[in-house]
């Protein structure tokens, strides 16, 4: 995922990141900074909530409040929809510099959340291809040359 992001972003930068609070995403995250911080990338906060949250304003704000180069997010679909809603309301959010894990279940998270909130949204799966999410769908890079769009239930 590191290298991933840094090649998006032409090298290592800032970043915020931000997970759920099961073992399995608090994991990820922690994985990743310990592979950023080594790739030379800064991270900026990280940030974690529950799935239940009462108000996700508080994560949000946490997130996007030293204005990272970009955010990473790892976390079940529905907690993690529930905290881009919010980034997009009321953040300067932006989820074309978003990256995300398998755990978000793409198709899931842009059910849950709405095409608006999550277009240009990118991640990579546990097999090592690259999704991005779209107003119409995901569109799934299986590592060939051209890509191939999927509907929402084939980029999972």
């Amino acid at each position: 995922m590191g290298r991933f992001l840094a090649d998006a972003r032409e090298g290592p930068g800032t970043v915020a990141v931000g997970h759920g609070r099961d073992a399995s995403s608090r994991a990820a995250a922690e994985a990743f900074v310990t592979a950023w911080q080594a790739y030379g990338g800064d991270v900026l906060s990280r940030t974690d909530w529950p799935e239940d949250a009462a108000s996700w304003l508080r994560p949000a704000s946490r997130l996007t409040a030293q204005s990272p180069d970009a955010w990473v997010l790892t976390g079940a679909p529905l907690g993690v929809a529930q905290l881009v809603r919010r980034l997009a309301h009321s953040t300067a959010w932006d989820p074309a510099r978003t990256f995300g894990f398998a755990s978000l279940d793409p198709p899931r998270l842009l059910e849950l959340a709405g095409a608006d909130v999550v277009d240009g949204l990118r991640g990579v799966h546990s097999d090592g291809t690259v999704w991005v999410v779209r107003h119409d769908g995901c569109m799934r890079l299986p590592g060939t040359p051209s890509p191939t769009v999927r509907s929402q239930a084939g980029c999972g």
